[in-house]
């Protein structure tokens, strides 16, 4: 194979980042491990903003499912730091956390299970 050939075909490495299954699962891990590495959450709603529109439906209920995780948990935790000055903050913040993880987690296990998700639009789980 030469140079030339190589260089028009797509890496085995870059399939995470095209739309589908395996990149909805980077997504998914991404933002359980933003809770010990903060900014692996940010990487997780580019790629979900990047390739929402580009996939099968079932697909794209998970995109719509993972990007609203992220903006209402993050407006979430927004609202929880500015309630820490009553003293309920911590709370409503580990409520927040606890939401965010369940979603992440159902969004996984229906994912793996090759599921839509039932309401993705839904506020709750």
């Amino acid at each position: 194979m030469s140079n030339d050939e190589r260089a028009t075909e797509p890496r085995q490495t870059d399939r995470w980042l095209e739309p589908g299954k395996l990149n909805l699962q980077i997504i998914y891990i991404l933002y359980l491990a933003s809770f010990v590495i903060g900014i692996s959450g940010i990487v997780g709603i580019v790629l979900a903003h990047l390739n929402r529109g580009k996939s099968e439906p079932w697909l794209e209920s998970h995109y719509t499912w993972a990007i609203r995780t992220f903006w209402l948990g993050l407006l979430g935790a927004l609202i929880s730091a500015v309630l820490m000055i009553v003293m309920i903050g911590m709370l409503t913040m580990l409520l927040v956390g606890i939401w965010i993880i369940v979603r992440t987690i159902i969004g996984l296990q229906k994912l793996n299970r090759n599921e839509p998700i039932a309401n993705p639009q839904s506020w709750l789980i």
